[in-house]
């Protein structure tokens, strides 16, 4: 079958390609606007870098979204949620209340330190070791994982959408594959305007971006739900969820945010029940969203620590509408499957749950809709594709080329090197895609397992870097060092744990090692303790978050051991001890010293004489928020009770 022949069948008319190219036309265009030098001045390094601090909260919002939101959503959750149910959404849900959490806590401590980059901030308060080391990891993540998988699943992706699988062109003697046209192609665009401008110009355009993504996700939801309900939306979100929550599906997974591992192991395994509330993926949301470079520096490079939390805000609301753009369709196209006789005429089938969108897409939107989804997956694709460009391109130039090859470059000198690196950048992860994800079955889950063996030693060592006056050098190196070995450790000595419980686990033994290093550390100098009003508040706190961390971590044993000691007559369905170990109780362990964990630096801050040469003074100011950002916060809290009430 020819290009020509697979696109006809794939139902895409030449309206929808008129449709994705005038958006990418005006995407470049828009980019390589906003980018421009000004009349007479010459562009500065915290111009290109940080969008010369600009960004207002809407822009910081919805960059960080469209940075965030990519094939590996619309591909990868759809397929979870086709396979699993919205259990999957509570990596969105949850990434709600970390970004609340971020932006009272961490973010406001960032800014004041006025950093361009997460290593910086390392090297500033440990020593220039620690910062080069994760400046190098940092740099090998984002070429070697993050750019390579966000290509590669953004070209499968659309590769199934237009049904193009399997196809390539033939140029002279050289034979390439359709999938890797797309992904020179996906480089090339994200390139243009990201390498070209800069900062400033990845984070406006992604104003647009991410306008055209969730319009373009919510669209293919209406017409999913809209064919299942014979015409109407709110009939067709009725009838999937009648359907999984009752008769023969009574124990289905499907509509349950909290999923029981006796009812459904294989999704258990995947979301495992609370634990996707109080488990492991708080490490991958701090990581990730508090210090991922990429991603956070969108909020550095805000107009004001107003402007930052406000968009961090409007970023959580933003996240909680995920779910309903990639989650729901996939249990849409479930609900479809399992009545093919409703569904006369359909083409294809979901072999694997990967292809759930694609095919909803293919089979479910009307012409003209069809290039308004394409645009949208396309959209974020890019968009991610070119905060990843600037970010590889800040950590390279800041922290290294400035610190260790040309101390004295000027700033015309930085925004060229900048601009260099994002083109090696795009060069080196478009010959290493191939060989790397080229024989992989789920670029997924290589995502999801690479980044889990590294977050819980971030959240260390940064953490109480940022937050704890006696965080030592020698404790983050022996940390960062002691790290990803742990993880393949528990991953090869416990592979049947699910991930959550095993990084819990690993965050637990890296906390106990880094506090215990720091403490029989002897370089520290002397310090005043802090204002008698701010130590009375820092105590006050250590002891309400001590106590609710040893009451979490007591609970956490008593169900387990109680569990244990069950007769077998006892089940889930008649002993709410066996109901409690069903849904992932013993996540508790990790929350219970998560929480304590606090109650640690807090204690020590408050009565300490001692402290690191290099800490960060203790300053409560910094914590304290605006009305809007409080009540925005409750919001997102109200909105994520609600939703785990209606489904639980």
């Amino acid at each position: 079958m020819n290009l020509i022949e697979a696109v006809r069948q794939s139902g895409f008319a030449t309206v929808d390609f008129t449709i994705v190219i005038g958006y990418l036309v005006l995407l470049v265009s828009l980019g390589l606007f906003i980018g421009r030098n000004k009349k007479g001045k010459q562009k500065s390094a915290n111009d290109y870098f940080l969008a010369g601090n600009t960004l207002t909260w809407w822009a910081v919002g919805a960059s960080l979204i469209a940075a965030n939101i990519s094939a590996e959503q619309f591909i990868g959750m759809s397929g979870t949620g086709y396979r699993d149910g919205i259990a999957t959404a509570a990596y969105e849900i949850m990434a709600a209340i970390t970004l609340v959490v971020i932006g009272k806590f961490l973010l406001p401590v960032m800014l004041k330190q006025k950093i361009f980059t997460i290593p910086q901030f390392l090297r500033e308060r440990y020593n220039d070791g620690v910062g080069l080391a994760f400046s190098i990891l940092w740099l090998f993540l984002y070429v070697f994982v993050n750019l390579t998988s966000v290509a590669w699943l953004g070209a499968l992706a659309i590769e199934q959408i237009l049904g193009l699988q399997g196809l390539a062109v033939q140029f002279g003697n050289f034979t390439v594959s359709v999938r890797m046209l797309i992904v020179i192609l996906l480089f090339v665009i994200a390139g243009v305007y990201s390498i070209y401008g800069g900062l400033a110009s990845v984070a406006w355009t992604d104003v647009l971006q991410v306008v055209c993504l969730i319009g373009g996700g919510l669209i293919t939801a209406y017409f999913a739900l809209k064919s299942v309900g014979g015409g109407a939306v709110l009939e067709g979100l009725r009838n999937v969820y009648t359907d999984l929550t009752t008769g023969d599906h009574l124990n289905d997974s499907h509509f349950h945010l909290v999923i029981q591992q006796s009812h459904s192991p294989q999704a258990f395994a995947n979301v495992p029940g609370i634990a996707a509330i109080v488990g492991g993926v708080w490490l991958t949301n701090l990581g990730y969203w508090g210090f991922n470079q990429y991603i956070i520096q969108k909020g550095l490079a805000a107009k004001s620590v107003d402007d930052a939390q406000k968009g961090l805000v409007f970023a959580g609301y933003l996240k909680i509408l995920i779910p309903f753009i990639v989650v729901l369709p996939g249990v849409c196209a479930y609900y479809i499957s399992i009545h093919p006789e409703m569904f006369p005429n359909l083409q294809g089938q979901v072999t694997v749950a990967d292809e759930a969108y694609p095919w909803l897409v293919r089979n479910f939107t009307p012409i003209g809709v069809k290039g308004i989804t394409l645009a949208a997956l396309t959209a974020a694709i890019i968009s991610s594709l070119a905060s990843m460009f600037n970010s590889t391109s800040t950590l390279f130039t800041m922290d290294i080329y400035r610190k260790y090859i040309k101390k004295d470059a000027s700033d015309k000198n930085l925004v060229a090197t900048g601009r260099l690196t994002c083109l090696a950048a795009l060069l080196i992860a478009a010959i290493a895609v191939k060989p790397l994800l080229g024989g992989l079955d789920q670029a997924f889950q290589y995502i999801q397992e690479y980044s889990g063996f590294i977050y819980p030693g971030i959240i260390v060592v940064f953490g109480l870097g940022l937050l704890w006056k006696k965080a030592s050098p020698k404790a983050a190196v022996w940390t960062a060092i002691a790290t990803i070995p742990l993880g393949v450790l528990f991953k090869v000595c416990l592979p049947g744990v699910a991930f959550q419980l095993r990084a819990g686990y690993i965050f637990i033994i890296l906390f106990t090692m880094f506090v215990l290093i720091s403490l029989l550390d002897k370089k520290f100098i002397d310090c005043e303790l802090p204002a008698e009003r701010d130590r009375k508040t820092m105590l006050k706190w250590a002891k309400i978050l001590g106590f609710s961390g040893l009451f979490f971590i007591l609970a956490a044993a008593v169900v387990v051991i109680w569990g244990a000691l069950l007769p077998e007559t006892a089940n889930p369905d008649n002993h709410l001890i066996a109901y409690l170990n069903d849904i992932g109780f013993q996540a508790f362990f990790f929350f219970g010293v998560l929480v304590g964990s606090s109650a640690v630096w807090l204690y020590s801050n408050a009565n300490d004489r001692k402290r690191d040469k290099k800490a960060l003074p203790v300053d409560l100011t910094l914590f304290h928020t605006s009305k809007a950002y409080n009540w925005g916060a409750l919001g997102i809290a109200i909105i994520t009770i609600l939703l785990y009430a209606l489904f639980w």
